[in-house]
């Protein structure tokens, strides 16, 4: 590594529960990689997938529309919800810039800022918007209740370097060969932590997760949903996160052990893949019961 790249310097630990955890993983993926499912069954539990990441990711932010209402906005062009109109648009978004990503994956695309700034622009304002530059002020995260600051990202002049220091990060560590896991981990972290935009940061952290996971060889078809299961498990995900005692950026979190994250991402993931594993083998030996309602989901 030349001496001049200034890249992201993350602290953290492969515990045991990681170690173990990474092998699982790699386990339930030659699984899945190696049955054979019927294409239309296939197709089916891809589409399902996409639409739980779709509801789920955006729930987290306190979209409001249930399950079987973000189907419906998906597949729908004409739907309408009285008063949910930007909770649909979230949706569709969301749905879109899966897909785009899902491209992205297939093309095996290089992750650069350029990528970032195109995916959060999908993800906040739709297929047509341009690349969102990053915020130009100071932003805050509040609780929803109390108003009270939870967490003050870094200042808005040092977002550009933190960015470009994050992504030579990826870089770096795709060049050392670094799990892909735990480069999606880390990812996911730094990127909510530097909060780079004034909304949206973590759908577009999940989204660069997934687009990690499935560019390099974990994406498992596209049978699971990592977002349910934060999203299910709200607490835990928000407490994994919180590595650091204090509020501010400069106070302990630009510096923090993020081994207690690592832990909970990659213990997550592992029975992620173990179910996607389990669902697929019992997939494998029924067949096809019932033919799909759609044969696929399409852009909205």
């Amino acid at each position: 590594m030349p001496k001049k790249c200034l890249i992201w310097k993350p602290i953290y630990n492969i515990t045991s529960a990681i170690a173990r955890s990474l092998m699982e993983i790699e386990s339930a993926r030659a699984v899945v990689e190696n049955t054979l499912l019927a294409p239309v069954v296939a197709l089916e539990l891809r589409n399902k997938a996409r639409v739980r990441s779709t509801h789920y990711s955006t729930r987290i932010e306190g979209n409001k529309l249930t399950l079987k209402q973000a189907e419906q906005a998906i597949r729908q062009k004409r739907v309408k919800f009285h008063g949910r109109e930007r909770d649909i648009s979230e949706v569709r978004n969301y749905w879109n810039a899966l897909l785009r990503v899902e491209d992205w994956a297939a093309l095996k695309a290089p992750l650069t800022e350029s990528l970032i700034r195109r995916l959060h622009a999908l993800v906040e304002r739709g297929a047509r918007a341009k690349p969102t530059p990053y915020r130009t002020e100071q932003n805050a995260v509040k609780d929803s209740v109390t108003n009270a600051i939870v967490y003050l990202p870094p200042a808005a002049k040092d977002v550009p370097k933190l960015m470009s220091e994050l992504a030579g990060w990826v870089k770096y560590a795709e060049r050392s060969k670094l799990p892909a896991p735990v480069i999606a981990g880390l990812l996911h972290y730094q990127f909510v932590t530097i909060h780079p935009y004034y909304d949206g940061n973590g759908r577009t952290a999940r989204l660069l997760a997934t687009f990690i996971l499935q560019r390099d060889g974990y994406g498992l078809n596209g049978f699971f949903s990592l977002e349910e299961h934060h999203a299910r498990e709200l607490e835990g995900y928000y407490n994994a996160l919180t590595v650091n005692a204090g509020h501010n950026y400069y106070e302990g979190r630009n510096k923090a052990d993020l081994t207690p994250w690592m832990e909970y991402f990659i213990v997550l993931l592992s029975k992620v893949f173990n179910e996607a594993k389990k669902e697929t083998l019992r997939y494998a030996r029924k067949g096809i019961s019932t033919e799909p309602q759609e044969s696929a989901l399409i852009y909205v």
